[in-house]
């Protein structure tokens, strides 16, 4: 054995109670899960009064560019995140070609950077999985985009896809998880994704279920539509057999305060009605994006020139003003928007540096300008490339879905920006932390299920999520009375406390709470593709 980790209170993933063992690590495995004191040989470390669990999952994570950037990955690795999911809300860098990729790093600027001089060299799934082994912190699974699919194969045209179109996206999607991909993901509330219809979502969603995948929308609405949103969802996976995971899955803004109940009976009952149904939410209120997404649809189509052609034009600026403030855009979730509300987070540009960290509403009053009018010229001036923070959660909606027989936590975490959202540092302590030790509202155990044992489910992984002879040494160790975020909205960036070690296929990538800079992680290939 290279490894004995002793007298650990062990939280295997299953949620049941949390009893001591030794357990034994040898070439990135583990050999033995055996009574404290019964293991023998190799280096000993002593985990008495830790918890050693799983490695948590992080089901819905952005760091699809980063992780290749920064492979050392301290935000994820900090807070024992051993495999996240990437390629999430429908819009990622895999399939494209030359066209759409280069729309894709001005359109995703502000979720990921556009780096310079960074290497784009691959274009399929399999090539962005094969760059992600050339080293990497943590485990990573992908997710292939609907919205970049689209992208390809239709354009940036607010239409129903002809039918040569539908049957290339099926081929791409077909030709993705053949590669290794797990899914697909939507973003249906960012072009040009939200421009497919139901009908169009059941047939991509059959060959994802046919090829054993699973669908996870950022649906329609979070605001006022957002019960038809998850509804309509529910019903495209019962028409398409394929199974879903709701991404982020709140009741967020004003008009649905205190409605999770009404959520989670809709998921309850096409759950007992034989529906595979999961979920994920990060533990904060509010959440995060890049500032275009508020427009309606209609400005964004054609593409981020004809955008920002329109946001230059005095005429459009109104009417587009008017849909925010006074109706509620498809893109603001039929909520009219409250600028007081939406915080710039992240600008490119250095003269723009004094926009973050506050809100729309905040800034207009210092620069002598209507709310709507710095807006629009941030977006201008910015070239789309701008992330904001939307303050519009309620903690009762937040406890009540995290409660959910089939959550998972995702941290739906930015790693870019001045001032990112502190989930991307902090969402699985934050779990352990506020809503185990200090509210009660998930016991421990449980709560380690929820980010291990049910996300592996979720993705069909073999040897991951669970305390087990054979199953890949993916760990993490914890002291449960001093774990917790530091992460805050004033310093994002801070680390866990309380996180001892991490290991990553047996290798510590976090070991006595300082990282290895070890890059042990690797791609995970669907089933049927190895890994």
């Amino acid at each position: 054995m290279t490894l004995v980790i002793r007298g650990a209170q062990v939280a295997d993933g299953t949620g049941g109670p949390i009893t001591r063992h030794d357990v034994g690590l040898e070439d990135g495995r583990i050999t033995d899960v055996a009574g404290p004191g019964s293991l023998t040989g190799g280096r000993v470390l002593d985990a008495d009064g830790l918890v050693l669990a799983p490695g948590f999952i992080d089901m819905h994570s952005h760091s699809d560019l980063q992780l290749l950037a920064n492979p050392d990955h301290l935000a994820k690795v900090s807070q024992g995140v051993t495999t996240e999911v990437l390629g999430q809300d429908g819009l990622s860098y895999a399939p494209v070609d030359d066209t759409v990729l280069e729309t894709l790093r001005g359109q995703l600027a502000g979720w990921n950077d556009d780096p310079a001089g960074f290497d784009w060299s691959w274009r399929s799934v399999g090539e962005y999985l094969d760059r992600l082994d050339r080293g990497i912190a943590v485990n990573a699974a992908y997710l292939v985009p609907q919205g970049t699919v689209r992208m390809l194969a239709v354009g940036w045209a607010d239409r129903p896809a002809k039918p040569a179109e539908l049957t290339r996206m099926k081929e791409l999607v077909a030709t993705g998880l053949a590669e290794g991909a797990f899914g697909l993901s939507s973003g249906l509330t960012y072009a040009p994704g939200m421009y497919a219809d139901t009908a169009e979502l059941v047939e991509l969603c059959r060959v994802v279920g046919e090829h054993g995948g699973y669908y996870s929308p950022h649906h329609r609405s979070y605001g006022s539509g957002a019960l038809e949103a998850f509804a309509e969802m529910v019903d495209v996976s019962r028409r398409s057999g394929c199974p879903l995971h709701l991404a982020h899955a709140t009741m967020n803004f004003s008009v649905n305060k205190g409605r999770a109940p009404e959520l989670l009976k809709l998921l309850d009952d096409a759950l007992d009605a034989g529906g595979d149904i999961t979920l994920d939410t990060y533990p904060y209120l509010p959440g995060a994006t890049y500032l275009s997404a508020l427009l309606p649809s209609w400005v964004t189509e054609g593409g981020p020139d004809a955008t920002l052609a329109r946001l230059s034009d005095a005429d459009t600026r109104e009417r587009i003003r008017a849909e925010l403030e006074e109706s509620g855009s498809d893109g603001a979730h039929g909520v009219p928007v409250d600028w007081s509300a939406i915080e710039i987070n992240g600008v490119r540009r250095p003269e723009n540096a004094a926009l973050a960290g506050h809100s729309v509403a905040e800034s207009a009053r210092t620069a002598g300008k209507a709310p709507a009018e710095l807006y629009f010229d941030a977006l201008v001036d910015e070239r789309l490339g701008t992330s904001c923070l939307m303050h519009v959660g309620h903690e009762g909606n937040v406890q009540a879905i995290m409660r959910h027989r089939t959550h998972t936590g995702g941290s739906d975490g930015l790693l870019v920006g001045d001032r990112p959202h502190p989930r991307a540092w902090g969402t699985f302590p934050r779990y352990l932390a506020r809503y185990v030790r200090e509210l009660g509202v998930l016991e421990l155990a449980d709560c380690v299920a929820h980010l291990t044992g049910r996300p592996a489910r979720r993705l069909r992984l073999p040897d991951r999520g669970f305390v087990r002879p054979g199953y890949a040494a993916d760990l993490v160790l914890f002291d449960p009375e001093t774990v917790g975020d530091t992460a805050t909205f004033d310093h994002p960036r801070r680390p866990a406390t309380g996180i001892s070690h991490v290991f990553v296929n047996g290798v510590a990538a976090l070991e006595d709470g300082l990282p290895t800079g070890a890059l042990a992680g690797h791609s995970l290939r669907s089933p049927g593709r190895g890994r």
